[in-house]
């Protein structure tokens, strides 16, 4: 692989940052899978030594330092311990964001603080059960009355619905003349007519608490409103490169490990008397997605340079998204494939790669949904030749 761009400052975290997941987190995993959701204690163990969220400044509780590479080191190597199930990155660098961008001063210090502590945890609702991609078909619908908004509606497929202390939900404010009229609101914890549904069953990454949740006439104060309560939609669609991108480092790191733990078992079985390794088949399907794995870490890394600098753009974003989501169903189908019927156990690694891994080209925007983002970009006035 071609040398990567690290200061030591970060190459410093990553070794503090692999040690707390080998002695936090990493001994957990397993009973998180069985009992269906993360301990709260993941989050407020990382915030209690700086891990949990990096970019906000000191004044609330982070490091200041927006560089991305941070979260990218916090998404490899959790990949490496194969803890997706731990939705740290959400919380931290997805949801936390927006309270950032878009919240005023007196919702950044009410909230930030303890979402870097890990006391406070945090989800976003978009989903529905009609809507998924398309935001402009959610139903769920906020009316202002004067000195509070009501809030109506039902999310689903909700990441940490149920570790969640805070929620921003996305809500229509204006359905009957503009359906992109879109508010995203502050529900906390407790809120008369907030309630949550069962931690939904999954086929894979069975420690991440997704939920069903219900709104019926929720009180919403004015404060708890993030920015102007009709730019939800435009807010939401600034945050997607980042989303992406996040997706892509997590999605390739999976590859990353998948394939270790294919060559490390391909090395040890033995075929007809010699290691599996040794067969031609293997070496060439080794090797051709070896070439795959690192040209898309090139990809994905300059895609982090261009997102630091502010040069990210949606479209990019998507192709890293969709590249590394396939490569990573591929690299996990192809070590189940090498592993043989031991593939198919579950106490075989590449067994739970192999479901955790499904998701990945649908949430953050299926891979068709990724097509169709490119497709219309390179057919519109905006295209740019190579040559040019």
């Amino acid at each position: 692989m071609l040398p990567r761009s690290f200061t030591e400052e970060q190459n410093m975290f990553r070794s503090a940052y692999r040690k707390f997941l080998e002695q936090e987190i990493a001994p957990n995993l397993e009973r998180w899978r069985e009992q269906g959701i993360v301990d709260r204690e993941a989050f407020t163990k990382a915030g209690e030594q700086g891990f949990l969220m990096i970019w906000p400044e000191e004044q609330y509780g982070g490091m200041g330092d927006n560089d991305f590479r941070f979260e990218q080191i916090i998404i490899e190597e959790t990949s490496r311990i194969h803890g997706g199930d731990w939705a740290n990155t959400l919380h931290s660098r997805l949801v936390g964001p927006y309270i950032n961008r878009f919240g005023n001063d007196e919702q950044k210090a009410r909230f930030l603080p303890k979402c870097a502590t890990g006391e406070t945890i945090l989800a976003i609702a978009m989903t529905e059960p009609d809507a998924g991609s398309d935001l402009a078909g959610m139903r769920a619908n906020a009316k202002d009355m004067g000195d509070h908004w009501l809030l109506n509606g039902t999310k689903t497929y909700i990441t940490n619905g149920i570790n969640s202390d805070v929620v921003i939900v996305a809500a229509k404010t204006d359905p009957e003349n503009n359906p992109y009229a879109v508010g995203l609101f502050l529900v906390e914890r407790g809120m008369e007519g907030f309630e949550r549904g069962r931690n939904l069953k999954k086929m894979g990454m069975k420690a991440q608490d997704t939920a069903e949740l219900f709104f019926k006439d929720v009180r919403i104060p004015k404060e708890n409103v993030l920015g102007d309560a009709t730019k939800g939609f435009i807010y939401l669609m600034e945050g997607l490169a980042e989303e992406r991108l996040i997706g892509a480092c997590g999605f390739l790191s999976g590859a990353h490990r998948a394939f270790e733990v294919t060559r490390e078992f391909t090395m040890e079985r033995k075929v007809f008397g010699k290691p599996l390794s040794k067969m031609q088949n293997t070496e060439f399907k080794m090797a051709d997605l070896r070439t795959e794995i690192d040209v898309a870490q090139a990809y994905v890394d300059q895609c982090v340079v261009a997102h630091n600098a502010g040069l990210l753009t949606s479209e990019d974003a998507a192709k890293a998204k969709l590249y590394t989501s396939e490569l990573l169903c591929k690299m996990v189908d192809e070590g189940v494939q090498l592993h043989g019927g031991a593939g198919f156990m579950d106490e075989y690694p590449i067994s739970r790669m192999y479901t955790d891994a499904r998701i990945t080209r649908i949430f953050a925007g299926s891979s068709e949904i990724m097509k169709l983002i490119i497709g219309r970009d390179l057919y519109s006035d905006k295209f740019v030749s190579f040559f040019e």
